[in-house]
């Protein structure tokens, strides 16, 4: 519940995934152990295979940020098995200031709701009523603090009878005593006497000594001794019914650990009960929840990494605490509620900027995590190639490459020449790597695939041009682009949806069914989102 989630923006591509691992690792090795590395997309293959040429496993996926119910300070109250006596239930309450307590199964899921409420109508009835019936006689021991003292005779587990006090000198009629009666008496050994002859059910002696004789009693009486006086006990008889019999166990209304706070907040506008019982995943009782507990809840805390735009974050990002954002693209439209620490730099990948924290903080990166991020580099710069690259992005790869001691020129070789195009459909390769844009009231879909050899890619043209046409009608985006960048070329083929206005006046070129190659083009950020934001700024 302490956790603070490190995540890039969603379609994440490798600089993306390892940014947010490499930094959550960062702030783990400085001893803030609550950072933890998530996703909010698939990994695409080139991700998968760097992780797995390093030895790592992706980070957890997280559909959403919305608050749950693990984020609110809900109760703890006592949560008492369903046979204790009411009395331990009642104490406990009363100890922990709580009107409701959960009354729990063998395995820990909920049996019912005891509340004080339920207590209070108990003890009414109690005054009109002066029997009990099948009351456990370890419960009923509990209570009055006593003990057993016939504990070798063949006594019954529970009692059950009229419950009677032994009043000196106007206790005299022996026939109201029967195997239905539980006596209660004091130092009287003729009531005592009569008690045990008329083998009634218990019989329970109070702050007196008892004759060793009764330790031996044959029969079916259970006799208690108590250092009660008979009033205490008289009262106490009553509180040693378990709690089962008075809880409530039908139409209760209940909330997991994974329930959104939107949907918790319609449950309890429509119901009319005060405390609500929170489970976990197993259904186990985890504490209770009141209406009070949604006026201030316990947002999720989240760093973002390689992304500043509302538009490619996370779901229910309006939900969330936003701690910190370390980026290299231009700044968007995210809002904080507080001044946080902004880190954005004009580099070619996001691992740059935390290479540099590493060693800010003087923190030397594992040899594997060095290789990951030299990789994420050589990913987001093209093989240096792409215009965003810079000379510190270079030095930073290059000295994560001797860390990892490894070659960045067979590094990146293996990194674009990876397999599994052919084995994917046309949309799940273009939203790999797909960001979202909203510039001056246009909105517009950018997709990037990088790879050593377009002409296998652009064989799928017709397939990629329906993809692209069916999320535009589907969404009405004024525009959507596929750039499909190659590294030998140096250059990158556009595929568009939309106007050949845009893409002509965009970047001065005659465009042809919905295609141009641009020599020189490799970055989105830096040579295709300008070119639009000109057109419409």
């Amino acid at each position: 519940m302490n956790e603070i989630y490190v995540t890039g923006h969603r379609n994440p591509d490798t600089d993306s995934i390892v940014a947010a691992m490499a930094y959550a690792n960062l702030r783990k090795a400085l001893g803030d152990r609550e950072y933890t590395a998530v996703r909010i997309g698939s990994v695409n293959d080139e991700t998968l295979n760097m992780l797995q040429r390093f030895g790592f496993e992706p980070p957890r996926y997280v559909k959403n940020m919305r608050t749950q119910v693990c984020d609110l300070d809900f109760d703890h109250p006592p949560e008492l098995h369903c046979s204790v006596p009411l009395e331990l239930a009642w104490q406990s309450m009363r100890d922990g200031e709580v009107a409701t307590i959960p009354i729990l199964n063998d395995d820990g899921t909920l049996y019912g709701i005891l509340s004080a409420g339920d207590v209070a109508s108990y003890d009414l009835r109690t005054v009109y009523e002066n029997r009990v019936d099948q009351l456990p006689l370890f419960n009923l021991i509990s209570v009055l603090e006593g003990n057993l003292v016939n504990e070798f005779a063949q006594t019954s587990n529970s009692i059950s009878g009229k419950v009677q006090i032994a009043v000196p000198k106007s206790f005299s009629d022996e026939t109201l005593l029967s195997a239905d009666s539980i006596l209660i008496c004091g130092d009287q050994p003729e009531v005592i006497k009569a008690a045990l002859e008329a083998q009634v059910s218990c019989l329970i002696i109070c702050q007196s000594d008892i004759d060793p004789q009764l330790e031996n009693c044959p029969g079916q009486t259970s006799i208690i001794s108590t250092p009660l006086d008979a009033r205490q006990a008289a009262r106490l008889i009553y509180q040693a019914v378990p709690v089962m019999r008075l809880c409530h166990t039908e139409g209760i209304v209940t909330f997991h650990l994974s329930d959104y706070l939107d949907d918790v907040k319609e449950t309890l506008l429509s119901s009319r009960y005060r405390c609500y019982p929170v489970l976990d995943e197993n259904e186990k009782v985890v504490g209770t929840l009141s209406r009070f507990h949604l006026l201030r809840p316990r947002r999720k805390r989240v760093v973002l990494v390689d992304h500043n735009e509302a538009a490619q974050s996370v779901s229910g990002l309006d939900q969330v605490e936003i701690l910190e954002i370390i980026d290299h693209h231009r700044l968007a439209d995210i809002q904080t509620r507080q001044p946080i620490s902004v880190r954005n730099e004009p580099v070619g990948s996001t691992n740059t900027i935390i290479t540099a924290m590493y060693q800010e903080h003087g923190v030397m990166p594992s040899p594997a995590m060095a290789g990951l991020m030299a990789a994420a580099i050589l990913s987001d710069t093209v093989m240096f190639k792409s215009p965003t690259c810079t000379k510190k992005d270079k030095a930073m790869a290059e000295r994560l490459a001797r860390i990892a001691n490894i070659s960045l020129k067979e590094l990146g070789k293996e990194l674009f020449s990876a397999s599994g195009a052919e084995d994917r459909s046309a949309e799940e390769l273009f939203m790999t790597d797909y960001k979202q844009f909203h510039i001056a009231e246009k909105d517009i879909g950018v997709s990037q695939i990088t790879c050593i050899d377009s002409a296998r890619l652009m064989d799928r043209r017709e397939e990629f041009m329906e993809t692209m046409n069916s999320l535009r009608s589907k969404y009405g985006y004024d525009i959507i682009i596929l750039m499909i960048t190659d590294v030998l070329r140096e250059g990158s083929h556009i595929l568009y949806s939309g106007s050949d206005d845009i893409i002509q006046q965009a970047f001065n070129v005659q465009p042809r069914d919905n295609h141009i190659f641009l020599p020189k083009v490799m970055s989105r950020k830096k040579q295709i989102i300008p070119m639009l934001t000109a057109l419409w700024g």
